[in-house]
């Protein structure tokens, strides 16, 4: 194995569909029009000397290395910032441009430390690199004078030298081997679009500086790594290189947190990870990252990891090591216990969105041909089953219509329940350079998010809703587009079902859905929701993207219905820049889906109850196959009160952390016998579990992710799992102590089976994948190159489907107990329930949850920033800080649900979406009052989850 190298073209590639011809060193190339001479020469195989170019960021002209001569010029221009033109004549290595460069590059050794030898950057410094290029033996200037590279100048302080700056927990800034490139500040402008870093001073006295002469941790910065990937010297490097040293070869793999699903390079020395770079030919994130695909990864070591199964009697006993042979003789016992005392209906299983879909096949499989029923779900349940339900309705699929490239092509972006920068950083540093370019952006959320207004964006507008009025706000705006004549007549004839248009346009067409009307309940001021539809409906090429704030309400599914009507009624289907894009919250929660962990569906959204769908499953698996839908996971735990569900097989997620209400999540998983866990830590679940099975991380296994464009990525193993076997292994071994004759030796088998029983994975292998890079499904005889684009030529269920969304307040009200409206969601630092992230140095951004409340609401109860209150709602309370800020409105306040100490979801309620019981999160009557710190259940919970952490024969407890 050997590192995996990208080509750095020096400028980015022309979009233009124009060839130019032209001779470079004596070499006819045939380019785009637009091109760069660099870029030309590069692809022409002969490389040009450059320090301030790099194809990630547009032409600068700063270094002046890559100097050319053209013929019939004067002069010697910049190759990165000449375009190509028909029948030019370039020579890039003459003895004048030899003298150049040299010239040039003794100035920069001038005042550059020579401790290349020491110097972390050592094998992968391209000012080392294009030294030797241009042939630099000697610095003639010396090194004495004027210099940014010594602390102290001929005895007295030298002023121009500055410290490393280590505040970051993953990168040094060192800002004596600095070039002043501006290849940092313009990744940080461009690819990331945060603009933390500027050029300070002027001439020789020029630095680069977080924001105003900052520490980089107290700066804008982000930790997105663009500025340490972008920099050509030791200036910006990680300290898990200055540490470990450079790495000896690379695999490229997926990332296993967001739905973004983006491509990185995991660079090891041998099975040491040494850091994980963005891969350019990632087509998902184009060489980009977020601070925790970059940096996060540390917790695949870190000391609270379980590595062997355990067992206890009862959850308030210590844990017990036990072989893996022993775990699985005693959990293919317990269940065959209880199904023969309780009946076959009384175990199951919760698949991981964390896992491959290889695994998550699996465990569906082991529930319905093993245990003998189809008592499986996922946390697609609590986040995006309203996507799948809601989409299914109107189209005939249950995902997202683009790929992320989509965006490059759109004009006008709304946003509703979502917030990009923090839930989907990759995806929202590539819309956010398509609206510096000019495309207009909505927002539809109640708290003012930084898209609203940040470097260089500002929405158009921002419509923020009261929580729960989705529906009405989404009915409005179509009122608006059909009585206004809006909409698209030609394409709803043409691929809608008319006489569907016609009612769904009298229904929304009705007074009481005008803005004017909904704005007494909405909130929304009805000019903007005016101004707003008129944008959308007129304004060229429109996207929706949306999130959880959408999906996690009584009415979620019947939101993403609206939302559909939104898009079919203006055209915005089937091209670029268009559709409708659910942003998913994990990165394999599509995939969860796509492989059949809902009760009702067999892999490829088929219903169970369909004879010729199981016909083919019970022919490959040699099993006959029960045709009624199996329980949800809340069905699962009223089920365990009630007594009657008994067994529980948890891979990969945190239930008693992440879902709704969780002193019924409790009381469920504690009226169990068995429930096994199979993590990578003890969790907050594990506190009920009876057996834990140890887990692997994503850079131990080998399979597929499937991200939010319907992106099918392949996971590569990079390192032995820890725990001795892959997730997969471990649910085959399981199914083998329960009698089933399974006998995978790949997972790109278990592909092969998926692919064979599942029409949208037809032409998926990892052969194909090899091929390929990545596809997107449906990939079958149809499709042969995947779908980047749905509903090109007409929708998949034939006719669009409109359908009337009436609005239904929820049943969570607020009164005179709870006055306020409690909303939950993410920051950047941190994941999910932070299982992963709080066991690295994100923490330095986010070590508690924090409850955001606007000023006035504040001031009414005598509550100052950072003082503990009480947040109390019908549910149940818990203690945290507060966060005065404006983001939120008065009467609603907000918080994260990141860390186990606070639980969020002890506040929660058990309101659900009426189609597919997903948790109503997002909205909670809720009470705050002063506190003196944590809460009473707080510390009882505390109290019991140490208890249930200690591990027999071990001095403290794994958490």
């Amino acid at each position: 194995m050997s590192l995996v190298h990208e080509i750095d073209y020096g400028t980015p590639a022309s979009k233009s569909e124009t060839s130019v011809t032209l001779t470079i060193d004596g070499r006819q190339i045939s380019v785009p029009e637009g091109t760069s001479v660099m870029r030309a020469s590069m692809e022409a195989g002969i490389q040009v000397p450059k320090l301030c170019s790099t194809d990630m960021v547009d032409a600068f002209g700063s270094c002046r290395l890559c100097l050319v001569e053209i013929e019939g010029r004067n002069g010697t221009p910049a190759s990165c910032t000449t375009p190509v033109a028909a029948g030019m004549v370039v020579h890039t290595q003459t003895g004048r441009l030899k003298d150049i460069r040299r010239g040039v590059m003794e100035l920069y050794i001038s005042d550059h430390p020579l401790d290349c030898l020491t110097c972390a950057a050592n094998g992968d410094c391209e000012l080392q690199d294009m030294a030797g290029a241009v042939g630099l033996r000697d610095v003639r200037y010396g090194y004495e004078g004027d210099n940014h590279v010594k602390a102290r100048n001929n005895g007295d302080n030298n002023l121009k030298w500055m410290p490393k700056d280590e505040s970051n927990p993953y990168f040094t800034y060192d800002p004596s081997k600095c070039i002043v490139c501006s290849r940092c500040v313009r990744a940080c402008e461009e690819v990331q679009g945060t603009f933390a870093l500027t050029i300070e001073g002027r001439g020789f006295g020029s630095r680069v500086s977080p924001g105003m002469h900052e520490h980089f941790i107290d700066s804008e910065c982000v930790s997105c790594g663009a500025c340490v990937q972008a920099c050509p010297t030791a200036t910006l490097t990680e300290k898990s290189v200055i540490q470990i040293g450079q790495p000896e070869h690379s695999v490229v793999t997926t990332c296993a947190y967001c739905g973004v699903g983006c491509s990185f390079k995991a660079e090891m020395r041998g099975e040491e990870l040494v850091r994980m770079v963005p891969w350019k030919d990632g087509q998902a994130n184009r060489g980009h990252s977020c601070v925790k695909g970059r940096f996060a990864y540390g917790y695949s070591a870190h000391k609270d990891r379980i590595l062997n199964p355990m067992i206890r009697e009862k959850v308030t006993d210590p844990w017990r090591e036990v072989t893996w042979d022993e775990a699985f003789a005693h959990v293919a016992s317990e269940f065959r216990r209880i199904q023969y005392q309780y009946g076959r209906d009384s175990i199951g299983g919760i698949t991981s969105s964390r896992c491959t879909n290889e695994e998550t096949f699996l465990v569906q499989k082991l529930v319905r041909a093993g245990f003998g029923n189809n008592n499986v779900d996922t946390c697609a349940r609590v986040c995006h089953s309203p996507t799948g339900y809601g989409l299914g309705q109107a189209f005939g699929t249950s995902a997202g219509t683009q790929n992320f490239d989509s965006v490059e092509d759109s004009d006008v972006v709304i946003v509703i329940g979502a917030n990009p920068t923090d839930g989907h950083p990759v995806f929202a540093s590539r819309l956010k350079k398509r609206l510096r370019q000019g495309a207009k952006l909505i927002v539809i959320d109640p708290r003012r998010i930084d898209l609203v207004k940040t470097p260089h964006v500002e929405a158009a507008y921002h419509l923020p809703l009261k929580p729960g009025t989705n529906v009405a706000v989404m009915t409005s705006l179509a009122h608006v587009i059909v009585t206004e004549g809006l909409y698209d007549e030609a394409f709803i004839r043409e691929r809608c079902d008319w006489s569907e248009f016609e009612d769904w346009a009298a229904f929304v067409s009705e007074p009481c859905h005008s803005p004017e009307e909904t704005e007494t309940f909405t909130g929304v001021p009805a000019q903007s929701v005016r101004g707003a539809a008129r944008l959308y409906a007129r304004g060229g090429n429109g996207a929706i993207y949306y999130g959880l704030g959408v999906t996690e309400h009584s009415q979620g599914s019947t939101t993403v219905m609206a939302i559909a009507n939104l898009a079919m009624a203006t055209g915005n289907i089937g091209r670029p820049g268009v559709g409708v894009n659910p942003l998913r919250g994990q990165n394999n929660v599509q995939g969860s889906c796509d492989m059949g962990s809902f009760p009702h569906e067999l892999p490829g959204y088929r219903h169970i109850s369909d004879d010729a769908t199981r016909d083919i499953f019970e022919k490959l698996w040699g099993v006959k196959l029960n045709n009624e839908p199996g329980l949800r996971i809340p069905n699962m735990l009223d089920a365990a009160v009630d007594g009657t569900f008994k067994g529980l097989y948890v891979q990969g997620e945190d239930i008693l952390q992440s879902d709704p209400d969780t002193k019924h999540v409790a009381a469920g998983l504690a009226a169990m016998e068995c429930v096994v866990v199979q993590d990578l830590f003890l969790n907050e679940t594990a506190n009920y579990a009876h057996v834990f099975l140890p887990g692997s991380t994503f850079l131990e296994k080998d399979g597929t992710f499937t991200n939010a464009e319907r992106r099918i990525n392949r996971v590569r193993k990079v390192m032995t799992p820890r725990n001795g076997y892959g997730d997969w292994e471990v649910t085959q071994k399981l199914a083998q102590a329960m009698g089933l004759s399974w006998n995978y030796q790949h997972p790109s088998e278990i592909m092969d089976e998926i692919a064979a029983t599942t029409p949208s994975f037809a032409l998926v292998s990892y052969d194909y994948l090899e091929k390929m890079g990545s596809v997107q499904w449906p990939c079958n005889e149809k499709s042969p190159q995947g779908s980047p684009i749905m509903h090109v030529n007409g929708f998949v269920r034939g006719k669009g489907k409109f359908i009337r969304t009436e609005y239904v307040a929820t049943d969570e009200r607020t009164g005179p107990r709870f006055p306020l409206l409690l909303t939950t969601g993410r920051v950047l630092s941190q994941y999910n329930v932070g299982a992963q992230t709080r066991r690295t140095d994100n923490v330095v951004w986010h070590a508690e949850d924090r409850l955001e409340i606007h000023a006035h609401d504040a001031e009414m109860r005598g509550i100052r920033d950072g003082d503990w209150v009480k947040l109390a709602s019908r549910s149940g309370d818990t203690s945290l800080r507060a966060l005065i800020t404006d983001r939120v409105a008065p009467g609603v306040v907000y918080t994260t649900f990141h860390h186990p100490n606070t639980q969020a979801n002890v506040i929660t309620t058990d309101f659900s979406d009426w189609a597919t019981n997903c948790p109503e999160y997002k909205v909670t009557a809720v009470q705050v009052s002063p506190s003196n710190g944590p809460s009473q259940w707080q510390t009882e919970y505390d109290e019991q989850a140490r208890q249930s952490r200690r591990i027999a024969g071990k001095l403290e407890a794994a958490e």
